[in-house]
């Protein structure tokens, strides 16, 4: 009963100890995607409407307070249909877009099917994850 009570606490420490700053949407570790690279030890430039839907995406995945999967996956969708019909990008830039952005939306695909908490809770905590990638790796 005393570790029980103890991983609680530390738990809490944790969580209430750890400030989430809003303003910088790398605060959460990314993740290390296969064939995405920096350009030339730089980000690449996105487009200003896919930054938005990025930011967006971010937005709603730290402020979650949706009821169910099936909201919480239509509102990260319409942010990647508007990252998709607003993209202008060309060239290695848009190939290396593609190599984050289709991890993302694989992701909400899947959100939108889940009922159970855990799954949903670990799915968001992914998602952010590849967000946190999107922010390293690109820039307006």
């Amino acid at each position: 009963m005393k570790i029980k009570f103890a991983i609680a606490l530390l738990i809490l420490a944790f969580v209430f100890g750890c400030k989430n700053d809003q303003s910088n949407p790398q605060t959460t570790s990314s993740i290390q995607l296969e064939g995405l690279t920096l350009n030339n030890s730089q980000k690449w430039v996105a487009n200003k409407e896919t930054h938005i839907g990025m930011q967006r995406i971010d937005s709603i995945l730290k402020h979650n307070d949706f009821k169910s999967a099936k909201k919480l996956g239509k509102s990260l969708s319409k942010q990647t249909s508007y990252i998709i019909k607003s993209c202008d990008m060309t060239g290695e830039a848009h190939d290396q877009l593609h190599v984050v952005l289709v991890p993302i939306i694989e992701e909400i695909s899947e959100i939108k099917e889940l009922d159970n908490t855990s799954e949903i809770d670990k799915k968001v905590r992914h998602l952010q994850r590849l967000t946190a990638t999107y922010f390293n790796y690109f820039k307006n």
